[in-house]
């Protein structure tokens, strides 16, 4: 029979669809992507090209040939300008202004960041940090996004490696609603909510894929789609920005190893991953705990999606983490 599971930090309700239910292998991509080259002389973001990306804001490292380099999005959703607020009661809008940037992650044209190089995977991390520190001190900026699409079906337009960080001028009404549910949980229980649901998915075990030190990555108990992960920090932090290098190296580790199942496992499946995370000014706040996203696009979202707002997820989210748990990168 099927069952419905409250996702508690999405406040969304999700269809474990029993009667429907797919094995996980179901899923392996099968669709044969072509050979791509390491290099591209058409593509912007291949070294030599330089001068066909908008104005550069960071490069790591700083001399000589670079390893990663942060430019502006040349189409923008968002750009730098003066804070305006127009509203006659009915109509209510503000300038589009904000950060849009792309951080390219690698020089090679070809390479994905399930195959990099765990040290590399750190040093996209290192770079994320600074430009998330650096995107909250422009006044107008309210909330800052860090996030990678993997793939056309993930909403990718350029096949070389790249993440992008959005800065946007008011707090999207999704970040609200989280914040004052985990607020809400605080106030009932005492606990922060990511703290408590880490506990409890340690120690329960049956939806972990890797813990370590200073991360738990684990599939959730209300999954909104198949394979749908959550990467944890075990510490509590309300702002990514606080992570230290010891858990960059952990993360770092924690990101390779489950992209690297993704790869082999489902035969690298597009993908979307987003850094959840309060303000700098919110450090220290009780309730709050900032945490990794990742959820592979195995699925589309239809009609019953749209008009219910409440997923289907054809997957048993125990049987998503024990295909991952067995999948051995190659």
């Amino acid at each position: 029979m099927p069952e419905l599971r409250l996702n508690l930090v999405t406040r969304e309700w999700v269809i474990i669809a029993t009667e429907r239910a797919k094995r996980p292998m179901d899923f392996k991509n099968s669709v044969d992507k072509p050979a791509v080259p390491p290099y591209l002389k058409t593509c912007p973001f291949c070294p030599g090209n330089e001068y066909r990306t908008p104005q550069e804001h960071y490069r790591l490292p700083f001399d000589g040939n670079w390893k990663i380099r942060v430019v502006d999005n040349k189409y923008p959703a968002l750009s730098p300008g003066e804070k305006k607020r127009v509203s006659d009661g009915y109509k209510r809008s503000i300038s589009g202004i904000g950060v849009h940037e792309v951080i390219v992650e690698n020089p090679i044209h070809n390479i994905s960041t399930a195959l990099m190089d765990v040290r590399d995977i750190e040093d996209i991390f290192r770079v994320y940090k600074a430009r998330f520190i650096d995107a909250h001190k422009d006044p107008t900026v309210e909330h800052v996004i860090l996030f990678k699409n993997h793939g056309e079906s993930a909403g990718t337009t350029l096949e070389h490696t790249h993440s992008q960080l959005v800065g946007t001028p008011v707090v999207p009404i999704q970040i609200r609603d989280r914040v004052q549910a985990a607020l809400h949980y605080f106030d009932d229980t005492g606990e922060c909510m990511i703290c408590s649901i880490l506990k409890r998915e340690k120690e329960e075990g049956a939806r972990v894929i890797i813990d370590t030190g200073h991360f738990l990555t684990f599939v959730p108990y209300a999954a909104l789609s198949p394979f749908h992960t959550w990467i944890f920090p075990k510490r509590h932090s309300a702002v990514f920005s606080d992570i230290t290098e010891e858990e960059i190296r952990d993360i770092a580790y924690h990101l390779k190893v489950l992209l690297s199942k993704f790869h082999y496992g489902l035969e690298d499946p597009d993908y979307n991953y987003v850094i959840r995370s309060s303000r700098p000014q919110d450090r220290g706040n009780e309730y709050c705990h900032w945490y990794l996203s990742i959820v592979p696009r195995l699925t589309k979202t239809a009609g019953f999606e749209l008009g219910s707002g409440m997923f289907i997820n054809t997957v048993v989210p125990e049987k998503s983490a024990e295909f991952l748990k067995g999948v051995r990168p190659g």
